[in-house]
């Protein structure tokens, strides 16, 4: 496994490696959900490259960027085990350098959801994404369905920008009591991880509704909201029943629908989602 920093370093590297090669972009300390992301991409591609690199231009002002965890070692042993062929960890002076002042910004659907609570953020996560294309060049690229608007984002970007790009998305990976994997979740204390499964079980009492006939899709929110609301270690943001194409709420009947929900449970601020009617997990 090679690792490399420059971008004169990828790209001697990526010139040696067959196509088609799949790409990961994280920002480090990674778990089980990410490596599955590794495991898909070394299913379907001749090679594969992985990045870490925590992005500051996705965080606000009072958001976790110093306090974001980090391992790079931990994550460099993990990731030789999968058998990832090549690691980039750019510096923030390679991704931006002095005197940077262009950006890529996908607009509507950036507007809805997590967009609307953290301003900037997507236009973060866009830019660093087109960048990491640009210097790996893959033709894959994966992405966990747990950040559901992220990966609609990037779908509408690499449309957009006429990237060579299949962008792929994967199941989210749950721990065994339903908690979305996470690297945040190493911010709960043990009171706060056991009621962080609420988020979970707002979601599936929803999905149980659905399945059992509701539709009605301010219904599907109060339930989701009723849950989260019992349990005293949690404090709700949002909940959202959203067409799954646009993201915009659903109000009246709810055929197909993106549940979703940002939860604080302490000071760590959660996300999960899921998909009803689509047939699918997964956009």
């Amino acid at each position: 496994m090679k690792v490399v920093t420059t971008l004169e370093e990828l790209w001697e590297a990526r010139q040696a490696l067959p196509n088609p090669l799949g790409f990961v972009p994280t920002m480090g300390y990674l778990h089980d959900g990410h490596l599955s992301l590794v495991r898909c991409a070394k299913r379907d591609n001749a090679s594969v490259a992985v990045s870490i690199f925590v992005n500051p231009t996705q965080f606000g002002p009072n958001e976790d960027l110093e306090s974001y965890p980090r391992d790079l070692a931990r994550d460099l042993a993990m990731l030789e085990a999968e058998g990832v062929d090549l690691v980039w960890t750019p510096t923030a002076e390679v991704m931006y350098p002095p005197g940077s002042q262009t950006w890529v910004e996908v607009e509507k659907i950036t507007k809805v959801l997590e967009g609307a609570r953290r301003p900037g953020h997507f236009r973060g996560v866009t830019t660093v994404v087109a960048k990491l294309f640009n210097g790996v060049q893959p033709q894959r690229a994966y992405f966990g369905q747990k950040d559901a608007q992220q990966a609609r984002v990037i779908q509408r970007m690499a449309q957009d920008l006429t990237y060579p790009i299949e962008i792929v998305v994967c199941p989210i990976r749950r721990e065994p009591d339903g908690l979305a994997m996470s690297s945040r979740n190493t911010y709960l204390n043990p009171a706060e991880r056991q009621a962080a499964t609420v988020l979970y079980r707002a979601l599936s009492a929803a999905k149980a509704a659905f399945q059992a006939g509701e539709r009605d899709a301010n219904a599907l929110r109060k339930i989701m909201e009723d849950t989260i609301n019992a349990e005293p270690l949690a404090r709700l943001q949002y909940v959202s029943c959203a067409d799954p194409d646009t993201l915009e709420e659903i109000h009246g009947k709810a055929e197909k629908a993106l549940l979703s929900m940002a939860v604080y449970v302490g000071k760590t601020r959660l996300i999960d989602n899921m998909l009803l009617g689509t047939g699918k997990e997964t956009f």
